[in-house]
């Protein structure tokens, strides 16, 4: 069975919360494809706001949660950091987090304890005034909101956090394996290292690049009236634009980035050919026409979308719905996103017709095949169940029974479904071959309008029957 092509080894995320907004209790783990299902209004976009406001405090979810001045501080040259060096310089011995200097270890392990840095990311992306605000929506005062983050790869944990938080008080705790192995003692560099080479050969820049992207639900109007939006006024209006002004915060830091990346858009800016190729997929497949990018000498750019065969183009206030829902997808796949990234999506089946549904699935697992790892909260049956189709394709490919490898397919070690329900523990939906991964109540539903119909069929027929006699 083919692997993933240029698949990163992202650590193990996982993620638990308590008394978290709508959320009674949670715990996920992310995958490389990760779907939120459920009603509306029982934590869907909560949780998936919590992963990004993670991601974004510890500037990614590295092997090693390093301070963001961790560069700076390196510049120290004492005793312990000359230790340090002479290790890292000795070939056939490992170096472990334990072999970093103490002062380097001991900064770590502050950061982690400080609650400043996770709380404002929570007021910024959830656009509050105090953390104490997503304590659940419940009419208890006695709620204690918990939030914990673990990182491990295979077996071995790697570092882990936890906040917790009442009316009246937020704590912060963490913890670091000091057994992580930094370099292997098959590591051989090439040089004498010096204090310079340090944060090079540790990866401390590693997962510093901005590569954990949100597309929010109402991308579409955004689309259609970003024009009319400065970069500017952007900033004025996030959490972060409001503690430098007395105006009053509109935004969610989540549509904030999101507006930025739409209003500072430079066409194939870190494009490659895998994502380049998904993306002609959806505008070929999907959208039946090309999403063109126009930037005016100093202006900011403009969006259009010109149909097959045509050689019109239409702003995005012209164009179909499902033009604009999409249309950012395409930008992000072609300009933004890169292989390894981690991409959330507010539900990519809005405004699609259930034929385009079973399709934007596909794109989905095409992602997952090139390496990004996908993230999407959804309402969508057709969705769902093209999902589990790819799944048990995927198992099929494992059993060795397909004539032909198909270009696109999914594994259920790959797709992690989590339900979301009222007032209930959030739960996963584990993969069956022959339910696929449908939440219950959706089989509920469809058996009360089976019964109805059938009822109602029954009426109609008796009538028919007696107004013919």
């Amino acid at each position: 069975m083919q692997k993933t092509k240029n698949a990163p080894n992202h650590p193990n995320i996982q993620i638990a919360v308590e008394n978290f907004g709508p959320i009674e209790k949670a715990d996920v783990d992310l995958r490389p494809l990760t779907v939120f299902v459920g009603e509306s209004n029982t934590g869907k976009t909560y949780l998936s706001a919590l992963v990004y406001a993670l991601y974004w405090t510890f500037m990614g979810f590295s092997r090693v949660p390093w301070p963001h001045d961790v560069i700076s501080l390196l510049r120290e040259i004492d005793t312990e950091t000359l230790e340090a060096l002479k290790k890292l310089n000795t070939f056939e011995q490992s170096f472990k987090f334990s072999d970093l200097p103490q002062w380097l270890r001991a900064d770590i392990l502050r950061a982690l304890s400080n609650p400043k840095p996770f709380g404002d990311e929570l007021k910024r992306c959830f656009n509050l005034d105090s953390v104490s605000e997503l304590i659940r929506f419940t009419d208890s005062k006695d709620n204690e909101l918990k939030v914990s983050l673990k990182v491990s790869e295979e077996n071995q944990s790697l570092w882990n956090f936890e906040m917790k938080g009442s009316e009246t008080d937020i704590s912060v705790t963490g913890s670091v394996n000091a057994d992580i192995i930094l370099r292997t003692k098959d590591e051989i560099s090439e040089k004498e290292l010096n204090l310079k080479d340090f944060a090079t050969l540790l990866h401390v820049n590693k997962s510093r690049d901005p590569d954990f992207y949100y597309l929010p639900a109402p991308r579409g109007g955004i689309m259609e009236t970003h024009g009319v939006i400065l970069s500017s006024l952007v900033e004025g209006a996030t959490r972060v634009g409001l503690e430098r002004s007395s105006g009053n915060a509109t935004l969610s830091g989540m549509i904030g980035d999101f507006l930025k990346q739409i209003i500072n858009y430079e066409e194939g800016r870190v494009s490659s050919d895998e994502m380049n190729g998904v993306a002609k997929i959806l505008e070929d497949e999907v959208l039946r026409g090309e999403i063109v990018v126009k930037r005016p000498a100093g202006g900011y750019p403009e969006f259009r979308y010109r149909p097959q065969n045509s050689e019109q183009t239409l702003r995005m206030s012209q164009s179909s719905s499902m033009v604009s829902e999409l249309a950012p997808l395409v930008l992000f796949l072609r300009g933004i996103v890169q292989l390894g990234d981690t991409l959330i999506i507010e539900e990519p089946e809005a405004h699609l017709h259930p034929a385009a549904q079973t399709k934007i699935a596909l794109i989905l697992a095409r992602l997952v095949r090139v390496g990004v790892r996908v993230i999407i909260t959804t309402h969508s049956d057709w969705l769902l169940e093209q999902i589990g189709n790819l799944v048990r394709e995927g198992e099929v490919m494992k059993l060795g029974k397909n004539k032909t490898e198909p270009t696109v397919w999914l594994t259920k070690e790959e797709v992690g479904a989590w339900w979301f329900r009222e007032n209930k523990p959030v739960t996963e939906i584990p993969f069956d071959a022959i339910e696929g991964i449908e939440p219950k109540d959706y089989y509920d539903v469809a058996e009360e309008l089976h019964n109805n119909a059938v009822e109602f069929q029954q009426h109609l027929l008796n009538e028919e029957k007696f107004g013919d006699e």
